[in-house]
């Protein structure tokens, strides 16, 4: 670690898995195959949605919002991830670091609200079919977009000044590979209650008001779906949610599990964090499409369709 004796520091310095040495190229190929799989799998499913016009609704364009999402959150670590593994130390700035943070942690919150879209798009399909044309117009669903969007940039961009203010005197040494507000502020030297308040607050009133939401969302739907008279319309109505609820799930458990090791798990091993921020960041990105792909016939005959251009 080195200590700084400025009021800011010129450089952090990422780290990558404890216990595994730096320039490891078992563990950047992975790396590496699984960045890929993330970009072959997103920009499949917006090609997809883009020239299948059976497939431009207000459930896939939310879908393309969530795609778009996908790809920013995991091309704002890319730049960081593969160097802190393919070289023999890896260094960032601190005003690209703060740049990364502000990046990661806006699209997260785009997601966030993109999978609460989602799930309104479920309820409305689900419990009043009827008038799921005239309450999804398609001006609601961009006006939805951008209003998801820029609550994103205005409850993170707080973040990011007040992080710019604050003096680092301590270690430059970070925890992960990528820049996360609460790994930055560990290293602060000076009063942190501000940010860490806000911090909080920011997470509770995005992450934790979107996650009651959905929740909400599905109790109405199970309502709706447990009122129906014929086993087979339930069925059919359950199978429209699987895919949204697999990517509820994987986004929100890495990530609340994370909040929680970063404000009240400092006893745990320093690789508990590592890996639920890789899991995180990583692992929606991948299996989104994976997910929507296996569940819709539409979207499969479109990426055989691309693939097949691509073979010949």
């Amino acid at each position: 670690p080195s200590n700084g004796t400025g009021p800011r520091p010129p450089t952090f310095i990422l780290t990558g898995i404890s216990g595994v040495p730096k320039s490891s190229s078992w563990v950047a190929l992975p790396l590496c195959l699984l960045y890929l799989l993330m970009l072959l799998g997103n920009c499949s499913l917006l090609w997809a949605i883009r020239t299948d016009h059976s497939l431009h609704t207000p459930m896939y364009s939310f879908l393309a919002m969530l795609a778009l999402a996908d790809l920013g959150l995991s091309l704002c670590t890319l730049p960081t991830v593969l160097p802190v593994f393919c070289s023999e130390g890896t260094s960032l700035p601190f005003q690209a670091c703060l740049a990364q943070m502000f990046f990661i942690h806006t699209f997260s919150a785009i997601e966030s609200g993109v999978l609460v879209a989602m799930a309104f798009d479920r309820f409305v399909a689900i419990c009043h079919p009827l008038r799921y044309g005239s309450v999804l117009s398609d001006s609601l669903v961009r006006r939805a977009g951008g209003l998801i969007v820029l609550r994103g940039v205005s409850v993170v961009l707080p973040v990011t000044i007040l992080m710019e203010r604050m003096p680092f005197c301590r270690s430059h040494v970070l925890s992960h590979s990528f820049c996360l507000h609460q790994d930055m502020l560990r290293l602060v030297c000076g009063d942190v209650r501000v940010s860490s308040l806000y911090g909080l607050t920011a997470v509770l009133l995005t992450k934790g008001m979107d996650s009651l939401a959905i929740l909400l969302s599905y109790v109405l739907i199970t309502r709706a779906i447990v009122g129906t008279v014929s086993q087979g319309a339930r069925a059919k109505a359950f199978s429209t949610c699987i895919s949204h609820l697999c990517a509820v799930l994987i986004f929100y458990i890495p990530l609340i599990s994370l909040s929680v090791i970063h404000r009240f798990g400092k006893h745990l091993p320093p690789l508990s964090s590592t890996l639920l921020a890789d899991a995180y960041l990583l692992v929606p990105p991948i299996l989104n499409p994976l997910v929507y792909s296996w569940k819709t016939k539409q979207i499969r005959r479109q990426i055989h369709i691309l693939l097949c251009h691509a073979g010949t």
